[in-house]
This record gives structure tokens, sequence and C-alpha cells, in this order.
């Protein structure tokens, strides 16, 4: 269904769907910017080391939030292509169902993480597995739910292209539920992180120095990069629930507009910015460990060869 208008009622509309396009496209940029910018690491830690799951994990996170970010722009395009109910349709199926798969790539690593951190203990892997296919399951059936629910329709006003959507009910509080369980998962995964972090910190004081400052720095690692991802994720929570009010949802305020805005961008730095990091953080802080022990293993060779040649002309 096409609406066609040049009601000056709709200029508020108008001027919230450009200015948040805006929004998205700078969201957009973002990860294009983060892309080049480790490309160098990611062509040393991931393209010429051996292939495995987080290797394909981190691929399929990385390079998808390119074409995900320009589908988000062009609902509000006026090079849309389609049918208009099925465009807009196709659109919110695609980003909506992008976000569930991406959600479970990053479940994965987390739980890879944990793993690890827990020093492979079967049990945590157990109960993390069944928490996470739980959470997981349950919003894949909450989605396709309100994905049934989405009605499609092509806006022209005043000669602005907008593909635009709505709900048939309260299915709004629905796809907030699935970022209340995601919120449950992302918790968890903190607490684990920090427990398992503070008992190796108190553990660590009966080791050795240099092998307290190994293992040490590297939970300050996971940590720090664990911190990071979850505080955008727990921004992007916040924004989501807060969209359940029916005065944010009519509100075209600036303080509306710029909450808009702002949750496209907080939700890609998120999933494709800070999720493939928390691969590369690892694998960076690895190969360092790998580059410090091979040149500490040269400078001995180095020393050792020097006093074989001392030795040798003394006794000459």
């Amino acid at each position: 269904m096409t609406i066609v208008s040049n009601d000056s009622t709709f200029w508020p509309l108008i001027n919230f769907s450009m200015f948040l396009s805006y929004w998205k496209v700078a969201a957009g940029v973002v990860v294009v910017y983060d892309w080049v910018l480790t490309l160098g690491q990611e062509i040393e830690l991931i393209w010429r080391q051996r292939r495995s799951l987080m290797t394909v994990l981190y691929l399929v996170v990385r390079y998808i939030g390119i074409p995900y970010s320009a589908i988000s722009v062009l609902p509000q395009s006026k090079y849309t292509i389609g049918p208009a109910d099925r465009c807009s349709i196709i659109m919110e199926y695609a980003q909506n169902g992008t976000n569930v798969v991406i959600a479970a790539m990053l479940g994965v690593i987390m739980i890879a993480r944990l793993h690890a951190m827990y020093q492979g203990s079967t049990t945590m892997l157990i109960f993390l597995l069944i928490i996470f296919l739980a959470l997981n399951i349950a919003c894949v059936v909450i989605t396709a739910i309100d994905l049934k629910y989405v009605v499609g329709e092509e806006l022209i006003l005043s000669g602005t292209y907008m593909c635009g959507y709505g709900m048939e009910g309260d299915e709004q509080l629905l796809f907030s539920m699935v970022w209340m369980l995601n919120t449950v998962w992302e918790v968890l995964a903190l607490c684990l992180s920090v427990w398992v972090a503070v008992k190796h910190f108190r553990g660590l004081r009966r080791l050795g120095p240099s092998t307290r400052s190994t293992i040490g720095d590297s939970f300050i690692v996971l940590i720090q990069s664990h911190v990071f991802y979850f505080a955008s994720f727990a921004c992007v929570s916040c924004l989501q629930l807060a969209y359940i009010s029916p005065e944010l949802q009519r509100s075209t305020s600036i303080g509306a507009v710029t909450l808009y805005g702002a949750f496209p961008i907080l939700l890609v730095l998120q999933m494709f910015v800070l999720g493939p990091r928390l691969i590369l953080s690892v694998r960076g802080y690895h190969a360092k460990l790998v580059a410090a022990s091979d040149t500490e293993t040269s400078m001995m060779s180095i020393v050792f060869q020097e006093r074989v040649h001392v030795s040798t002309s003394s006794t000459v």
C-alpha cells in the first residue's frame, strides 16, 4: 500500500525520518571506520591463522555489519526496490533476524571465553549451554511471533520517500522481551567473568612474580574487553526498553529523535565493533606473548653463543 500526501501535518514526521537516516548513516560509517582501523590486526590474527569456529564467527559478525547498516537506511531511500509492503516487511525481517542471529553468535563467543576462563570446566560449559539455548530459543519464538504482525507501507510525503511499518496490537512489548532475555544472558556472563577474575587474582598471590604478571595481564585483557562490550549492550538495552513508553513512540521532539538516533549507533557498536574485538583482543594479547617469548629465546641464544665464544678464546 502506498500513501501519497502533501499535508503539512506530516512535516514533523518527515524531519524525524530524515534526521534518523543521518544517524543510521553515521552508524554505518562507524562500522566501516573500525573495519579499516583493525584491518591490519585482522589480516595478521584472523586470515593468517588456522581456521576455527572463532574465525568463522569473527568473519560473519564483522562483515555482516556493513550490509546491515545499508539495509537500515533503505526505508528512507527513494531507491528502495519492490512493492511497498514487501519492501518494508522484508527489511524488517532482515534486520530483526540479523539481530537474533548476531546475538546468538556473540553468545557463542562469550561461552568460549568463559569456558577458557574457567579452565575448561565441563560443568560450567554445560551450564552455559543450557542457559544459552533456553534464552535463544525463546528469543527466536518471540521474534517470529512479533514479525507476523508487522504491517508495511510506502509513504510519499511531500516528495519524500519513506518505507514505514507498524504493528497490529501491542507487539512492542514482545520486542522488548527479546532484549530483556538478552540482558539476562549478558548480566550472567558479566557476573561469571568478574567472579572468576576476582578468584584468580586472589590465587595469584601464591605464584611467582613472572607467572603472576602473565596470568594477571591476560585476565585484565579479558575483563576490559568484556566490560566495554557490556557497557554498550547496557546502553542499547536501556534505549530499547524505553521504547515501550507510548509518549516516546509518539514524540517527535529533539530529545526523542536523539534517543532514536543513538540507538542504531550503539547497536552497531555493540554487535559489529566491540563484538569482533572480543576475539581480536584475546588473539592480539596471545600474539604479543608469543612474540615476547620468541624475543627472549633469541636473546638467550645470542648470550649463550657469546659466552661460548669468550670461553673458547680464553683457552686457546
